[in-house]
């Protein structure tokens, strides 16, 4: 008996002195675009196993793309604060009037070329300038893609004149001011809808990337591709990889750390450079398949940025009449994307 009790203490000594098993954390990150796309492949899944790398495998980032937990994709920003889904990645100009202050990025003339520094940009102004309306969220990274140009079934398009009457598919409340003052008619879907869209003609063109062009074969129902001169874009959208805000402080500081250093200024840059290629990717496959690139000259482009600067003036009067600091947005968004710029 005596001996059974040694041995049975001995046994709960070892027990107590055993190091606590690093506790795991299984995690869902859903997106709206197919698994062929750029941004799941050559993106989001090389973060998702960057955070496993740090975290030394106690992270699992389980990436679905094309809304395969269900829901439609204007619902990836609520599946995330509702705590549906742990993480997403999602347009902004899904949710129209929500990130009011970000919308400034995706503004032409202050977003001209370069997704490098329109990334840096945002993430050097979140703190004092964005956070406000990412409640609910816990913000990861915000990106851009590298702009919004013009794709068209059959118009070979020099002037805002030539879009005169024509119906475009927008990205975002920002790409429809920007349609409607080059004289076209902005028509709203989800870009997975694009291709369908085009080639029943329910638009005659999309105000979108270059990048876009061989997840979605837009090769096959478009003739010309159009840009400003050095690359020069119509806007552009932004993106955002987020997690519901309790996962996120359910996570301890070490984890989170590890989320953090993957979202880094390193890794923001990575991202410029991803969707820079992929944009060049898909250009290059549509020339191959026989359509027009058209970079407009300065001339021509100078057309297309009068008015565009009427889209900036519309935005900062919105902005001011709710309140926020339109003229100050744009100065800040201007002076920090050219801090950054290559």
């Amino acid at each position: 008996m005596k001996l059974k009790a040694l041995l049975g203490a001995a046994t709960a000594l070892t027990v107590i002195a055993l190091p606590a098993v690093a506790q795991d954390y299984s995690l869902k990150l859903h997106h709206f675009l197919s698994e062929r796309s750029p941004a799941h492949q050559q993106m989001l899944v090389p973060w998702a196993e960057r955070v496993e790398e740090l975290t030394e495998g106690r992270v699992d980032i389980e990436v679905y793309p094309s809304m395969t937990l269900g829901g439609r994709p204007p619902e990836l920003v609520q599946q995330a604060r509702d705590g549906v889904v742990d993480l997403i990645w999602t347009l902004n100009g899904y949710t129209p009037g929500l990130f009011p202050r970000t919308e400034v990025f995706e503004l032409p003339t202050v977003f001209v070329n370069d997704p490098t520094a329109a990334n840096l940009a945002m993430r050097e102004m979140f703190d004092e300038y964005l956070a406000e309306e990412y409640k609910g969220l816990e913000v990861m990274f915000l990106q851009a893609h590298a702009g919004n140009a013009l794709h068209m079934v059959d118009a070979d398009v020099r002037s805002p004149a030539d879009l005169e009457g024509l119906k475009l598919r927008t990205p975002s409340r920002t790409g429809a001011w920007v349609i409607e003052a080059l004289g076209a008619s902005p028509v709203a879907m989800p870009v997975p809808e694009l291709p369908q869209a085009l080639s029943k003609k329910v638009v005659e063109g999309a105000l979108i990337p270059w990048e876009i062009i061989p997840a979605l074969q837009l090769q096959e129902q478009t003739d010309y591709q159009i840009e400003g001169p050095d690359m020069t874009r119509f806007g552009t959208s932004i993106f955002q990889v987020s997690m519901n805000k309790d996962v996120w402080e359910s996570l301890p500081a070490d984890i989170q750390d590890a989320f953090r250093q993957a979202s880094n200024e390193e890794w923001l840059t990575e991202v410029g450079g991803i969707w820079r290629g992929a944009d060049d990717f898909g250009i290059n496959m549509a020339t191959e398949a026989g359509n027009t690139h058209v970079t407009l000259s300065a001339e021509e482009y100078a057309a297309f940025e009068e008015p565009m600067n009427g889209v900036v003036d519309r935005w900062i009067e919105e902005a001011n009449g709710a309140g926020l600091d339109g003229n100050g947005l744009v100065e800040a968004a201007r002076a920090a994307i050219a801090s950054h710029a290559e």
